[in-house]
């Protein structure tokens, strides 16, 4: 039995917050429910779909920092979503060719779209693990067989602690993920705050919630705690658009509600 016949059929009848940032990213791998989330979310607050932009920009930043001027070669990519534009692989390689990757995601129509995340360079290596971020144990053992957890690792973990609702387990994940790592690797994290436009952001937080897309929003403060015991690399925890963005005539872009950071672990 395949691993797609074992998951059984896709749900398009329930939202998948992979398929509705898709669409909000201006993908085709969604379906109605979730371009009807979607819109609902973004009627709303109409700034999501910036937040979307400008996520998927700092992940192309903080991906080419680490495996160019830190020096990391493999990669642990957790709720990867769906391949749109500029993936982790595509921009680790181009630094540098050998970049180990792997993703992790529980959506079966990631699955059914991994031939495309995992068309890496001849001299790299991408792989996929059918896993929930609330697993980091099964996350773990089935990494391992692709990376070396005796070397420096990047771990990302871009949007994914919001689907995790209580904030003792979220921090348990992350604490679990990060023990695993050797020093020298880094984490890469960001989620969604109610810092910029509190009540834009509460309205689409409810939004999802009744629509059966949950995403917990939280504060900068309780971002900035999940990188405790690590040292955060400047400019520390700000807005995804104000993480060293390109330069511009016209100073830094507005902040979005998203925020971000970059540590390594000592």
């Amino acid at each position: 039995m395949t691993e797609e016949q074992r998951l059984g059929p896709i749900d398009t009848t329930t939202p998948h917050s992979a398929r509705v940032w898709n669409y909000w990213l201006g993908g085709k791998d969604n379906y109605p429910i979730d371009r009807q989330v979607g819109d609902q979310v973004r009627q709303v607050y109409p700034g999501i779909v910036e937040v979307a932009r400008h996520s998927r920009a700092f992940l192309g930043r903080a991906v080419r920092h680490l495996a160019g001027e830190a020096g990391i070669a493999q990669f642990l990519d957790i709720g990867t979503g769906l391949p749109t534009v500029d993936n982790t692989h595509e921009v680790a390689q181009r630094v540098n060719p050998a970049s180990r990757v792997v993703y992790v995601d529980n959506d079966p129509l990631v699955l059914v779209h991994a031939r495309a995340l995992l068309a890496g360079t001849p001299e790299g290596v991408c792989d996929y693990v059918n896993a929930d971020v609330r697993d980091p144990d099964r996350i773990l053992a089935e990494a391992a067989r692709t990376l070396d957890f005796t070397r420096p690792i990047g771990l990302m973990m871009l949007g994914i602690l919001g689907n995790v609702w209580d904030d003792a387990e979220a921090s348990a994940v992350r604490d679990r993920l990060v023990a695993a790592l050797p020093p020298g690797s880094y984490l890469v994290l960001e989620d969604g705050t109610d810092a910029v436009d509190p009540e834009a952001a509460a309205q689409a937080e409810k939004t999802r919630a009744e629509a059966g897309d949950p995403y917990k929003l939280r504060t900068p403060r309780q971002i900035a705690a999940f990188f405790e015991g690590l040292r955060l690399l400047e400019p520390g925890v700000v807005s995804v658009s104000r993480w060293r963005p390109e330069p511009s005539a016209w100073g830094l872009p507005e902040e979005v509600t998203a925020f971000c950071g970059v540590a390594v672990k000592p």
